[in-house]
């Protein structure tokens, strides 16, 4: 029989505001219709990209609530966009199941300890006391690690998606490597361009494309063998990932637990048709299909970095050719979100207690 539920989407995380979780709230939902009925209960970001401000973030359930009080039909499954906002499952009425989906520091905040992190710690376990027959969707085996902790036990991994596309090469790339991405001490920056850059051949430049947040991480951009190209639009963007000799994402491993969730840069750069080396943290290594669509090198090991960097400079077009066709084909196999769409699928219908039963006869 087919499953064609009714779903009522949940997000705190929406436009204008910019950033990777109310891109992903807009894909995700986007994706859906056609395989479900998807109503979006959504609160927008501000008209410069910023986040919704303290008062319509504090009057968000009641929105919740009154949406539910409207509605003339009840729910197979509600999806709550990210796992710090799990009471307002509580606000959607009764519902056939319950999708909680974590993205990274919605589910690792404890681990930074002290007051704050032992107290949201605590308000997460009572969301597995409430709620323990939610499913909830980590965008990452790390992200899916940290929900574990904090108590959840019915937790599956869904990575993202991307809608860039590329093409394969018709000539070599430029003898120059390309950071991109958010300037802070997780990206490992200042570690690549200290520890890394020296190692390689005095010709070759790294291409930063990013907004620099971190004072003390931006004192890299000052090196004379880094050009800042400021913020690149996704056609931009595009063009820099594949003219690149390699696209790095150096990250780092802080020591107060934190990391990247998931690492949609790389999933994106080897979109484009660029090649990527990637940090084994956080949750890059969900990102990327090692070597096939990249590259996993070790965190914080400046000569694997230089090697791998050298290989792929020797690397005739021929062959750049051929990685980047395998890659491209990988990317539609696994990042594209018809792909997370039809798995967000599979788990809505577990959720839902009639469908469940049913999967066990």
């Amino acid at each position: 029989m087919t499953f064609h539920p009714k779903v009522v989407f949940v997000t705190r995380k929406w436009a204008p505001a910019v950033g990777g979780m109310e891109t992903w709230s807009m894909r995700i939902s986007e994706a859906l219709q056609g395989r479900a009925d998807v109503e979006v209960v959504s609160l927008p970001g501000q008209p410069d990209g910023r986040p919704p401000g303290p008062a319509k973030l504090m009057g968000f359930p009641f929105v919740v609530i009154k949406r539910t009080l409207a509605r003339r039909w009840k729910a197979d499954v509600v999806h709550i966009g990210d796992l710090a906002s799990w009471p307002l499952a509580l606000l959607c009425g009764r519902s056939g199941g319950i999708v909680i989906s974590a993205h990274g520091t919605d589910a690792s905040y404890p681990r930074r300890g002290g007051i704050l992190g032992s107290l949201y710690g605590a308000y997460l376990k009572l969301g597995t006391i409430i709620l323990g027959r939610a499913i909830v969707v980590a965008n990452s085996n790390a992200t899916a690690d940290a929900v574990r902790e904090a108590g959840w036990r019915r937790v599956e991994v869904i990575p993202l998606a991307t809608t860039m596309t590329g093409r394969t090469p018709e000539q070599a790339p430029s003898r120059h490597l390309l950071f991109a991405g958010r300037i802070i001490p997780l990206k490992g920056l200042s570690w690549f361009v200290s520890n890394v850059l020296p190692l390689l051949d005095p010709g070759m430049d790294l291409h930063v494309a990013g907004l620099p947040m971190d004072r003390q991480e931006a004192a890299a951009l000052d090196h004379p063998r880094v050009k800042h190209l400021g913020v690149l639009s996704q056609e931009q963007l595009a063009d820099a990932y594949r003219g690149a000799l390699c696209v790095v994402v150096p990250n780092i491993v802080p020591e107060d637990g934190t990391f990247e969730g998931f690492g949609l840069v790389a999933t994106e750069a080897a979109a484009a048709g660029g090649v990527v080396l990637a940090s084994r943290s956080g949750g890059l290594p969900s990102a990327i299909v090692d070597e096939m669509t990249g590259f996993l090198l070790p965190p914080g090991d400046a000569v694997k970095w230089k090697d791998a960097i050298s290989t792929i400079s020797q690397w005739p077009l021929t062959h750049r050719q051929k990685f980047v066709s395998k890659s491209l084909t990988a990317v539609d196999d696994h990042f594209r979100w018809g792909v997370v769409a039809d798995q967000t699928m599979v788990l809505y219908r577990r959720a839902h207690p009639s469908t469940a039963m049913l999967g066990k006869k």
